[in-house]
């Protein structure tokens, strides 16, 4: 028997970086918690981190994981698979005949923020050294990089300079542009427990949306979407006129304020709260807060630390936000001390690590700059070659758009799924379409980049990896294998160096470890701002490291700038003059509305893992608006929408939310048409959110303006429906899962997600999943269709209770299972009349009994024979609790705010394990009408 093993390792999503510890038996992960002595968690895990073992049974790699290296000879036809030497043969000769054709240039990489480090470091050599293009760039372009700009025109090195702990210290936390409460949990903790600890700590959030986060905040700032650097200026207007800038710190530490002081001269409160949408005394209050004026204690200034990830990143102006709020720490000299800082929160688990070898267009090892030719020299020196290209490479949109016009030949895509995360889905489709050869490196075979690829190599994933990533508070943490990797899938720095060994025979990537790619990049740092030549293989085995941690040194720094020098040429740090600058694309007549995207609490990306788990899609919204927006276009809940921009259309159904500013939409940016697809009126399939979404970059820093696009919102007219659901064996799920998605596009709308029974997760033995599968077209499609449909749900057989009237297109179908003490729903199937689903859905999953039903379930129309509870949505995952069962305990509980929320977690566990549904019990606490205004407060 196989004995159990423990692997310290970290988790795969977000940047936090938490550690987790990987239970495995043989060859089987079969459990994981968190790791109590990582410093970036300390044991705490948010609902995506305690499920990862449950992404990795052998059901959901056997149907999900891509498990050997396929080609398809044809495009458009089925891959057959091949063996690696015959894959990496084939890939070298197509490579090598279009850089013999067309040159180097004519070769573009797309890797990605979640490879290791040493994963990075290698695609980046074979790039830029043995290749000899500058066409490398990653996802973390839509990420990060707007970030790193701002760093770097104000501090001079991308080097985030606060730390976690600093949560402890701050008097303010600014939040802007982030919801850390759904995109960095466990940083959220560390927040609601500071404020707990110290009362007095002030919360400012900036949002065009009240989020989970808003929830915690003294302030609440919703701007108009954009508009960030229009209130950064104008809280910098009003600190110099209040007189509240640290005179000192700026003479001594800074430069270049002059132009920026007579810019923001004309940010007058007024023309700021107007264009921003928020109240003067708003603004004001938050000017003050973020200068750390206590008014009992003027003289003295709190520490502010300022947090900050996609909203400020993804825009046209994107460095510009990110500079303009460095700004405002530096004219108060907010920065180099405990609890004080701007920290930008990375999106990625390995953006940093990215950025730390020089893995994008821009940049070289080291955190050196392609465009210094000092730089490139000593790279060209560290590698042995006599030079590196000194031509820029395409980034992102522009890589993609060069496919598009036919610029570049040949594509390698790495651990990313551009057909599904890239903004403006048409361009993007037709590079794919257009480029001669396609490489796709990854994981999981059911991404829509997959069905692009003339090549498919089969990677490891999380669970199987041997590496290095660095997370947002420049901490280095180790990935661990718990595992071996399932059938033929290689680590991604193996398959690099496979083939650049086919490619040109040298010794250039020479590598045998991750250790020794590693230790490769340990050098390239030597002086750098980034040192790390005091670290060790063997340092990191025993406890993570930040970075700096120079040759002779025990400890990297928590903080930066803590002696006011920066990595500048002069050592001072520099304001940046920034204007104010509108959405790429604003409103106007014929698209009103203001789209925004952002994450679900529960979800990652395009949810190539997290989607393969029922459990993860219990708060899974599709579009909101602002009842006001609906009621004015006799829209109602559960409406299905075009929502159309300049550059797509797609369908989803609406919902209302009153967390919304009025002409705005929020719209997940996971739906992709793995999961959310149909038809648009050319026939050509719908490509998910990011069909709507703009290309329009900022210029500094290149990456893409996500956060806004202009759209329409129009009612569908689709007369019939269809709504199937089915519990089904794990190892049928994924298979009848990946089935149904090819029969999404015979469809004008269609959509197909997992749910499941939801048990606590420490009774997930007993967890039960299935497929929900919507559809909606102008009439009745043809029965063999329908019929597809019902046997890839077990409705296909004797048992099976049916209804048809082929006349209205109305069909129905219902499998009853009948077990030990009651019987049950199983599966079943509305067509043309979906009004029942309410009550029939509520029977299915909540595994309630169905006996009495009998052919009641054939009826047509909405009423049930008899009443049937609506089922209550879940709210807690770890202990799968609902809203109706934390409502009936609010009802017998009094007390503070406080209180209240101690009881419900004492009686029903909500809220005590991972913590990710705190906010929405809060808010569920405050909003019930027993409470009294104090005790809100309380």
């Amino acid at each position: 028997m196989n004995q159990p093993k423990e692997t310290q390792s970290t988790c795969p999503y977000c940047g936090v970086g938490c550690g987790v510890i990987i239970e495995s038996s043989g060859n089987q992960i079969t459990g994981v918690r968190g790791d109590p002595a990582h410093p970036a968690n300390f044991g705490r895990l948010c609902t995506k981190g305690s499920t990862l073992h449950l992404t990795a049974i052998a059901a959901i790699t056997q149907h999900s994981r891509l498990l050997h290296p396929m080609q398809r000879l044809t495009r458009g036809q089925q891959p057959q698979r091949v063996s690696w030497d015959a894959a990496l043969t084939t890939a070298a000769r197509k490579v090598a005949d279009i850089i013999q054709a067309d040159g180097p240039d004519a070769v573009g990489f797309y890797i990605s923020g979640q490879l290791l480090t040493e994963d990075y470091y290698v695609f980046n050599k074979l790039a830029k050294g043995l290749i000899g293009t500058n066409n490398i760039d990653s996802n973390s372009r839509l990420c990060m990089s707007s970030a790193v700009t701002g760093y770097k025109q104000t501090l001079g090195a991308d080097a985030p300079p606060a730390c976690y702990d600093d949560v402890n210290h701050a008097g303010t936390i600014f939040i802007v542009g982030a919801n850390p409460a759904y995109a960095h949990p466990i940083m959220f903790r560390r927040i609601e427990a500071a404020r707990q600890a110290r009362p007095d700590l002030k919360i400012v959030v900036c949002d065009p949306r009240r989020t989970d986060t808003a929830e915690i905040a003294d302030l609440f700032l919703p701007i108009q979407p954009g508009t960030d650097v229009m209130l950064f200026n104008g809280m910098l207007h009003i600190m110099l006129w209040e007189g509240w800038l640290d005179s000192a710190y700026m003479a001594d530490h800074t430069s270049d304020f002059e132009a920026l002081k007579a810019t923001v001269r004309d940010y007058t409160p007024f023309m700021v709260a107007q264009t921003c949408g928020i109240t003067k005394a708003d603004l004001l209050e938050a000017a003050r807060l973020f200068a750390g004026l206590d008014a009992s204690s003027p003289a003295q200034r709190r520490p502010t630390l300022s947090l900050y990830c996609q909203g400020l990143n993804q825009s046209s102006s994107g460095s510009a936000k990110n500079a303009a709020l460095i700004n405002l720490h530096l004219a108060t000299g907010q920065i180099g001390k405990m609890g004080a800082g701007p920290f930008s929160l990375t999106g990625q688990p390995n953006a940093m690590g990215g950025r730390e070898v020089g893995g994008m267009a821009n940049l070289l090892l080291g955190h050196r700059d392609l465009s210094n030719p000092v730089h490139r020299a000593e790279v060209a020196a560290l590698w042995g070659l006599p030079s590196v290209p000194s031509k820029p490479g395409k980034t992102a949109v522009e890589m993609f758009q060069a496919a598009a016009d036919g610029e570049i030949k040949a594509l390698w895509i790495a651990c990313t799924n551009p057909a599904q995360s890239m903004p403006d889905q048409a361009t993007v489709r037709r590079a794919l379409e257009r480029a001669e050869f396609v490489v796709v490196q990854e994981a999981f075979a059911g991404t829509a980049t997959c069905a692009f690829a003339d090549l498919l190599l089969p990677a490891t994933t999380w669970g199987e990896k041997e590496g290095t990533v660095t997370n947002s508070e420049r901490r280095i943490s180790r990935v661990r294998a718990g595992v071996a990797p399932p059938g033929e899938a290689r680590h991604d720095w193996q398959i690099v160096v496979d083939f650049a060994q086919r490619l040109q025979p040298n010794t250039l990537l020479p590598y045998t470890s991750p250790e020794s790619i590693w230790n490769e990049h340990r050098e390239s740092t030597r002086g750098r701002d980034l040192d790390i030549t005091g670290m060790s293989y063997a340092m990191l085995e025993h406890a993570p490291q930040q970075w700096p941690l120079a040759e002779g040194e025990t400890q990297g720094q928590a903080r930066l700038y803590q002696d006011g020098i920066f990595p500048t040429p002069d050592g001072r740090a520099r304001f940046v003059n920034t204007v104010y600058m509108p959405v790429a694309e604003a409103r106007e007549a014929r698209y009103p509305f203001s789209l925004c995207t952002g994450r679900l609490r529960d979800q990652w990306h395009g949810m190539s893992r997290t989607g393969t788990l029922g459990r993860l899609f219990g708060h899974v919204p599709e579009l909101q608006m602002h009842p006001q927006d609906m009621a004015r276009r006799l829209l109602k809940d559960g409406d299905l929408v075009h929502v159309t921009s300049k550059r797509g259309s797609i369908l989803v159904p609406l919902q209302a939310s009153a967390d919304l500013g009025l002409s705005q939409v929020f719209l997940p940016m996971h739906w992709g048409e793995e999961y959310l697809s149909g038809l648009s009126a050319s026939g050509q399939r719908l490509a998910g959110v990011n069909a709507l979404t703009t290309s329009a970059f900022c210029p500094d820093s290149k990456q893409p303006e996500f956060k806004h696009a202009a759209v329409k919102v129009l009612k569908a007219e689709l007369p019939w429906s269809l709504l199937a659901m089915a519990w089904l064996p794990a190892g049928h799920l994924q298979w009848a899962h990946q089935a149904l998605q090819q029969l999404m596009r015979q469809f004008d709308y269609a959509s197909c997600v997992l749910f499941s029974n939801s048990t606590a997760l420490n009774a997930c033995d007993q967890e039960r999943s299935g497929l929900l599968f919507r559809a909606s077209a102008p009439q009745a499609p043809e029965d063999a269709l329908l019929a597809q449909i019902e046997s890839l749900l077990n409705l296909d057989s004797p048992q099976v209770l049916r209804y048809r009237d082929k006349q209205r297109g109305q069909r129905r179908a219902a499998l009853r299972q009948h077990g030990d003490t009651h019987t049950t729903l199983a599966a079943f199937m509305l067509a043309g009349d979906t009004r029942a689903q309410s009550w029939i859905k509520t029977l299915l999953q909540g595994e309630l009994p169905a006996h009495a039903y009998g052919r009641a379930l054939m009826v047509p129309g909405a009423k049930p024979p008899m009443p049937v509870a609506p089922r209550a949505a879940q709210v807690c995952a770890c202990f799968n609790v609902s809203d109706g069962a934390i409502e009936a305990q609010l009802r017998g509980t009094a007390g503070t705010a406080q209180e209240r929320l101690a009881s419900l977690q004492s009686a029903l566990k909500c809220g005590t394990n991972c913590g990710s549904c705190l906010p929405q019990l809060q808010r569920m606490v405050r909003a019930d009408p027993k409470m009294s205004p104090a005790s809100r407060a309380s």
